[in-house]
């Protein structure tokens, strides 16, 4: 066996080697570890609901670099934008369900109702850009023009002119 040249190197700084062995300190510990470790999960709950409006802004130059025509770009990041937002809401218990309280149960709606809405209103802002886009390539019928296959004419007047 060989013997290392580095055990006679001092520990490096901030390391303790000096093991605590009271039982009367730990459950103190475990109680504020769990606290800790729940304010965690609400912080990355929290991170979790506003992560679709993070993203927005680089959506937002992608649709502004496809242009503002009708090609098959385009329209694949216009598809992404409009399908996302349904993907993510139709997911939402399974989405925070890493992050329940451990007195909650993780599929139930309730359970962190707060991060829920913010997820949904920020997957909606998500949906706005998306049919805005829309809009903006002439897809949906915005305009009066667009509806004059269903406008009805009226009699027109009889008038005799001799």
């Amino acid at each position: 066996m060989e013997v290392s040249k580095w055990k006679h190197l001092p520990p490096p700084p901030g390391f303790a080697s000096v093991v605590s062995s009271s039982k009367s300190s730990k459950a103190p510990s475990t109680a504020a570890a769990t606290a800790s470790y729940e304010e965690l999960k609400a912080k990355r709950a929290w991170d979790l609901a506003i992560s679709p409006a993070k993203s927005l802004p680089m959506q937002a130059f992608m649709l502004y670099m496809s242009g503002g025509g009708v090609q098959i770009f385009s329209m694949g990041i216009v598809f992404m934008l409009l399908s996302s937002p349904f993907k993510n809401l139709a997911s939402i218990n399974s989405a925070f369900a890493p992050f329940a309280p451990a007195s909650s149960s993780p599929k139930s709606f309730s359970t962190l109702l707060l991060q829920k809405i913010a997820y949904l209103l920020c997957n909606l802002l998500t949906l706005a850009l998306g049919l805005w886009k829309c809009r903006s390539m002439g897809l949906l019928p915005t305009g009066t023009g667009d509806w004059l296959a269903f406008e009805t004419r009226g009699q027109p007047p009889e008038i005799l002119l001799i």
